[in-house]
């Protein structure tokens, strides 16, 4: 039995300003992974294979394999929270949470559609993301390509803890 969440009648599309809210905050969230990735990236490079400090960061091999590595973060990240529970740690704060159609939590497959056509969205000077403000259901082009919705959870009721 597919898995739904709660608070489905109670919920409404996120606008841009919440998604760019929650966006910032990621985007500060993945910073920090990345940094510590390429740490260990350059620690490899200079200890295990023994490159001097000149060397480091010369050749395809270590640029491609740094390049990996951090994609190989991000989607692990996104797709981490999403599959999780529907929400990265910036998307909590800001009350978010991506879901199916129906209410129930994303796929595999729509978690990388999401991540793919979510980076491709910020080429055009953002207008993937910026789509939001267009839509009349208040899509992204993620949202679209992947058949999900990112809603506004409302808030918790201070007197039901």
């Amino acid at each position: 039995m597919t898995r739904r969440f709660t608070q489905l009648d109670d919920v409404w599309p996120a606008g841009f300003g919440r998604r760019l809210g929650a966006m910032i905050y990621d985007s500060l969230l993945l910073l920090a992974i990345w940094i510590v990735i390429t740490t260990l990236h350059v620690v490899v490079v200079r200890q295990v294979l023994g490159m001097a400090p000149e060397q480091v960061g010369q050749g395809a091999a270590q640029v491609f394999s740094l390049r990996l590595l951090l994609v190989a973060a991000a989607f692990g990240f996104f797709a981490y929270f999403w599959r999780r529970g529907g929400m990265t740690l910036g998307m909590q704060s800001w009350r978010l949470r991506v879901q199916t159609q129906e209410g129930g939590p994303i796929s595999l497959t729509q978690t990388m559609i999401r991540f793919a056509v979510g980076a491709i969205g910020f080429v055009p000077l953002g207008l993937g993301h910026l789509w939001v403000l267009f839509d009349g259901q208040k899509r992204s082009w993620s949202d679209i390509a992947s058949n999900t919705q990112v809603v506004v959870l409302p808030k918790r009721d201070k007197r039901a803890r």
